[in-house]
């Protein structure tokens, strides 16, 4: 097939590659997000995929917005019979999903309907959830409602990051993606409309929804901070500034400490939850680089009796 392929991140690249790889069919365009400023310098920087698209020698389109005329008729005139999306980050009209034949399908990462939105991989690492994996869809209208054609299954390891996890989808997926479009283009592969039973929304996470309560559980504290990691970043407050919390471990059976309290050892910094406490491991001040927890602890000298959280 001719193909169209939307994304715009670093974690949409291993997609790219792959249908740049397989030989079966040719990516005639990419379209990515416009040009955004980036660094200290902020200067305008192009997206990951618009940089492997040069690279590879693709023609790369930066419309505003998708609905812009001028998109819309350089995509008829290129007549792609299929667009693969991945983590392009613009609602796509009606107009623009019924140019391609075989439609816009997007590789989501997660087990639809479970987790449908911007953060699936965070969410499904905040809320416990022991397997997750990715699908590929025909885009609808709707919020990631569209009917599927395949999916991949990933265990969520229980020291998984969101940057970890989404890591590993992105190369699993790229695969399934891969296969996705070979299947369309054979008309072996249907796709099939998702059950009504078991969606849970998955919105973007902002700064706040990151705050730790340390009345919570130790494990939700740990899944907060595994979750929110490497963006935006679980915090908390210390001496009045925010102290961004990078990794923690539960210590099972460690009961004596109250909500936030601090107790520090020599190469250990403890915290109390609402259940047992958690062992800060690595830590970032505001305006300082990551560093252990044991030597923040050091450098700032904690009192007895202060606290995480206020």
């Amino acid at each position: 097939m001719k193909l169209v392929f939307a994304g715009t991140p670093e974690v949409a690249v291993p997609a790219l590659d792959a249908l740049i790889a397989s030989g079966r069919h040719e990516v005639a365009a990419v379209v990515t997000r416009p040009d955004a400023q980036a660094g200290r310098g902020r200067r305008m920087v192009a997206s990951p995929v618009a940089e492997r698209a040069v690279e590879a020698g693709i023609e790369v389109l930066k419309p505003a917005r998708p609905r812009d005329p001028e998109f819309l008729e350089r995509l008829r005139e290129i007549a792609p019979d299929c667009c693969p999306v991945v983590a392009y980050g613009a609602l796509l009209p009606r107009v623009a999903l019924d140019i391609p034949a075989h439609g816009w399908v997007n590789l989501h990462f997660s087990l639809l309907p479970a987790w449908r939105g911007a953060a699936p991989v965070q969410h499904a690492i905040m809320a416990g959830d022991e397997i997750t994996g990715a699908s590929t869809f025909l885009i609808e209208e709707g919020l990631d409602s569209g009917p599927v054609y395949g999916t991949v299954t990933e265990e969520i390891r229980h020291t998984d990051t969101s940057g970890d996890l989404l890591t590993r989808l992105a190369f699993a997926g790229a695969g399934l993606l891969a296969a996705t479009m070979d299947g369309i283009a054979d008309g072996t592969l249907k796709a099939v409309p998702q059950p009504n039973e078991g969606i849970t929304l998955a919105p973007k996470v902002n700064v706040e929804d990151a705050h730790i309560d340390w009345a919570a559980p130790s494990l939700r504290v740990d899944r907060l901070v595994r979750g929110c990691t490497p963006a935006p970043g679980a915090w908390t407050v210390f001496r009045g500034e925010r102290l961004k919390l990078i990794q923690v471990q539960p210590v099972p059976g460690r009961d004596d400490l109250a909500p936030g309290a601090l107790s520090v050892g020599k190469n250990n910094v403890y915290v109390g939850t609402g259940s047992y406490a958690v062992e800060l491991l690595w830590v970032q001040a505001q305006g300082k680089k990551p560093m252990r927890a044991a030597d923040w602890a050091r450098g700032v000298r904690i009192g007895d009796g202060e606290k995480l959280g206020v």
